[in-house]
């Protein structure tokens, strides 16, 4: 008997500028999805343990879909996410320049909202909420 799919009513997903470089994609969603499960901890799963016994830690319960769009892509959906109060985590091309976490939040810190150079955005919320978000976003390649 084959078990039927699992159908999460909620999303995750990260939407990245398209103009990055692969190591800025890579690195930038690893940045981004590592806020996520602090701000939602019913996204992480049941630790993993092989068949030797050796454990491993947790992870998101449900899969990250990636999205690339325009800078205005992004800037709107930040406000779409900002005006849904969905938890989300964002990446500024400042941090590009930035070595550890504590100039990371001084970079966001002194930049007002809308004038954010997002790089990448990730949100999480109900299935329906994050795709409105996503509008005019296409699935990274």
């Amino acid at each position: 008997m084959s078990e039927q799919p699992i159908r999460f009513d909620t999303k995750i997903a990260v939407l990245l500028r398209e103009d990055l470089e692969s190591w800025q994609r890579l690195n930038v969603t690893a940045f981004l999805v590592s806020g996520l499960g602090t701000a939602a901890p019913e996204v992480i799963g049941e630790p993993y343990e092989d068949a030797g016994a050796v454990a491993y830690l947790p992870m998101f319960r449900q899969p990250v879909l990636v999205f690339e769009g325009t800078r205005e892509t992004l800037k709107a959906a930040h406000g779409r996410a900002l005006g849904r109060a969905l938890p989300r985590a964002v990446f500024t091309a400042d941090l590009f320049s930035t070595g550890h976490d504590r100039d990371n939040r001084a970079a966001v810190r002194a930049v007002p909202t809308a004038e954010l150079d997002l790089v990448g955005l990730a949100v999480y919320g109900p299935r329906n909420g994050v795709d409105k978000v996503l509008k005019g976003a296409r699935m990274h390649p």
